[in-house]
């Protein structure tokens, strides 16, 4: 087994490279090759493995063991051949921005706060990291606005392997204890990491970072963010969704969040008349089916809690059992059942094994849905 040359860290901007093929081992349904030397970073730290192609045959996954990177194909190369790899450069740019963000907004808060970074995971969407503490959402916006500040300064980023003497006298962020050579990544002014990934030469080059959600995890939070790109796209999806609320709410952009709290105050008001027009609705069928024995009524629009108003309502008046039905958008019917004093868990059971229905209740009171029409719940009810 020999090392392989590693040339994502001798420069990070290689997209397209050349190499010879030193073994084609067979594994599972695929291949694993082994190369002299390779710009595809393997998965590690926190960071995903790069994808791409050795002679337009696609590379599936990337890993490293005892400095071995074995690249995963579904089909064999020969060994001793020369290959071309080619990187997917947009993917890869991308995990470059995200990961050197997420390094600038851990290194703040631990400067600030004294906070670790104690879980980072990156996926195709968000980042999310794990702090050691809690943080208000003032704090972190804070924090936020620093991370961009630094990123605008664009200033150089530095990678270095310094002995081990010096290592001693450096305070940089581990989430362990190292031996033998340590890779550290410096963002000046921001953070000092031990670190493998690949990063920006620049910090300019991260472009933005934001912040999206923060939540209480274990005995800290758990933050979600994004950068660089992600951030564009992020943006333009919001403004896109505004610009349609804007559109259906005939208001400005910047007053939509007003313009939805008018509306949710008109249909708050308009609850609260249908709610009134439905009690008086169910107080006139009970007025009208009062001594009447058993009622099967059928009621269109109504919703699922005004079926059951209307149900108790006309059992609390008859002298027998009140089934309503009310159809949904779907074709089915909801019902509510109810009997003073009665059982009606067998009529029930029954109801729904002869209409396609689902749902139970008390023996006295039971509601549901069918899956029928309404002559066919007339029929049954007539039986």
């Amino acid at each position: 087994m020999s090392e392989t040359r590693k040339l994502y860290y001798e420069d990070v901007y290689i997209k397209e490279f050349t190499a010879k093929v030193l073994e084609c081992r067979e594994a599972g349904k695929g291949y694993e090759i082994v190369l002299d030397q390779t710009a595809f970073y393997p998965e590690g730290g926190g960071q995903p493995c790069d994808l791409g192609t050795l002679n337009e045959i696609a590379v599936t996954d990337v890993q490293e063991k005892d400095g071995e990177i074995v690249h995963h194909t579904e089909v064999a190369l020969e060994v001793g051949s020369e290959v071309t790899g080619k990187i997917d450069w947009e993917r890869r740019f991308d995990l470059m921005q995200q990961h050197s963000g997420e390094h600038i907004v851990s290194g703040l808060v631990h400067e600030a706060y004294g906070y670790d970074n104690v879980g980072f995971h990156m996926s195709s969407d968000v980042i999310t990291v794990d702090l050691s503490g809690v943080l208000t959402e003032a704090q972190l916006a804070e924090i936020e606005a620093k991370t961009n500040q630094k990123i605008w300064e664009n200033t150089p980023v530095e990678i270095f392997y310094p002995p081990k003497e010096e290592l001693e006298k450096l305070s940089y962020r581990s989430k362990k204890e190292l031996t033998g050579q340590v890779r550290l990544v410096r963002f000046p002014g921001s953070d000092l990491c031990a670190c493998c990934g690949t990063h920006v030469t620049h910090t300019g080059e991260i472009g933005a970072v934001k912040i999206l959600t923060v939540e209480n995890f274990h005995e800290g939070i758990r933050l979600t963010m994004i950068c660089g790109k992600r951030v564009m796209d992020y943006l333009n999806m919001v403004n896109e969704q505004n610009h349609q609320i804007s559109m259906k709410l005939s208001a400005k952009t910047g007053e939509t969040a007003a313009a939805v709290a008018r509306l949710q105050d008109e249909n708050f008001r308009l609850k609260g008349k249908v709610s009134h027009m439905v009690d008086e609705l169910c107080a006139t069928e009970a007025e009208r089916w009062a001594d009447s024995g058993s009622v099967l009524l059928f009621h269109e629009g109504l919703e699922a809690d005004q079926v059951r108003r209307m149900a108790d309502a006309v059992m609390q008046k008859c002298s027998g059992c009140c089934a309503v039905f009310s159809k949904s958008e779907d074709g089915s019917y909801k019902y509510a059942m109810g009997e003073q004093n009665g059982d009606l868990r067998q009529f029930t059971k029954e109801m729904n094994a002869a209409l396609n229905g689902r749902g139970g209740g008390k023996p006295f009171f039971v509601q549901g849905s069918v899956k029928a029409s309404e002559e066919e719940i007339r029929s049954f009810f007539q039986q």
